[in-house]
């Protein structure tokens, strides 16, 4: 594949169109590809997508050096668009009580050596920043001081996407049924209304709809639609200048506008639904999110609910994170899906590494080798365990 590489002709086949497939189109041509582009998104209202769906954070606090490196990035792009993505840069709270206080204490020695900005605040000092909560229960909690926040992810998806088309990226409305291959390569990509787009190059950014595409060749991708559920409310506590907290119940809160948003994982038990299903579980509002809302925020207690929406994680069941990368049998099939719920954070940074790849044949910037296909192939998991 390396005199395609550098081939004006080189035909690259983008499946999805959303945070991940607009960032690997438009650092392909950042990178220098000169060949034609075809990004195939089945919905260009993006009203399904999970970038759209998305709270839209990014945080620094990860169990995998790697994700702190690509969270840096992720922020570093967002500072350098100004005003455009409304990045608030006020933090994430991860509460730890004593049973986990000397594993968080663990992790941030090893984030702050990685380039993050994080302080380790004990239960006196949780108290005396953050009053609204009840630290009772608690023996310590970490805060991103820098590189962490949120921000609009509909504005950094439009604005991936206007640069793509701008450098002659092709966005193509059309539903993926499937793959064709031979001697080892993708050579086709075909369409539920029998188009086939032929391919020298093939990105699976299709989010949690990924593994379907892929089946007919054969790989068992492990990444599956699990349906997350936020909720928007008010409260008698003022949201301005507070960081997205995560408890340790499992739920996570941060402002938005006037109030907050804020959800919580169902129990294995109530996580398991069709992957077109996007209705928002409101039994989970009652049943898990308020009461350990309550208790860590007694002043919730009291809150107004406003609205209440669905959106999915693609959530690689082997570990939790990312396989980004070429397919060991088909090498010109370059996976960028299974972000498990921190996709849009990554987005920057995997779309330049998959950008990379295809235009030189290695990563160049961070080496995002461990999040390749061997780990999935060899079941070997690069286990990540702070999502939310």
């Amino acid at each position: 594949m390396s005199a395609a590489r550098s081939s004006g002709t080189t035909r690259v086949v983008i499946l999805g169109g959303a945070a991940m497939g607009s960032f690997c189109a438009m650092s392909l041509r950042d990178q220098g590809f000169t060949g034609p582009i075809t990004v195939v998104e089945r919905d260009p209202s993006y009203a399904r997508a999970s970038t759209a769906l998305s709270a839209a954070g990014i945080r620094t606090q990860f169990d995998t050096p790697l994700l702190v490196e690509m969270s840096l990035f992720g922020a570093d792009y967002l500072r350098q668009t100004g005003e455009i993505m409304a990045f608030r840069e006020e933090g994430y709270l991860v509460l730890a009580d004593a049973g986990r206080a000397e594993h968080r204490a663990r992790l941030a020695e090893m984030q702050t050596a990685t380039g993050a900005e994080v302080a380790l605040l004990d239960r006196a000092e949780l108290s005396r920043r953050f009053p609204h909560l009840n630290t009772g229960d608690l023996a310590c909690g970490t805060l991103g001081t820098r590189n962490e926040g949120w921000f609009d992810a509909w504005s950094m998806l439009t604005q991936a996407r206007a640069r793509a088309r701008e450098a002659g990226v092709d966005y193509l409305t059309g539903e993926v049924t499937g793959l064709e291959a031979q001697a080892g390569a993708v050579t086709g990509v075909v369409l539920k209304d029998g188009t086939t787009l032929p391919c020298d190059w093939c990105v699976l950014a299709a989010g949690a709809h990924s593994a379907p595409l892929v089946a007919g060749l054969g790989i068992e991708l492990p990444v599956v639609a699990k349906k997350r559920t936020a909720f928007a409310f008010r409260a008698p506590v003022d949201p301005a200048g507070l960081p997205l907290t995560c408890d340790v119940s499992g739920f996570w809160l941060r402002p938005e506008g006037q109030g907050f948003i804020g959800g919580i994982q169902p129990p294995p038990e109530r996580d398991d639904h069709p992957p077109e299903d996007l209705e928002p579980d409101h039994d989970l509002l009652l049943d898990l999110f308020w009461p350990n809302l309550a208790h860590r925020v007694p002043a919730m207690e009291e809150l107004r609910l406003d609205r209440t929406w669905a959106g999915h994680y693609e959530m690689n069941m082997l570990d939790q994170n990312a396989v980004i990368g070429p397919h060991d049998r088909f090498g010109n099939l370059v996976f960028c899906t299974g972000f498990s719920g921190h996709g849009v954070q990554h987005a920057p940074a995997a779309g330049r590494g998959v950008a990379e790849w295809i235009r030189h044949g290695a990563y160049r910037s961070l080496d995002l080798g461990p999040l390749g296909w061997a780990r999935v192939r060899d079941g070997q998991p690069l286990s990540e365990g702070m999502v939310f």
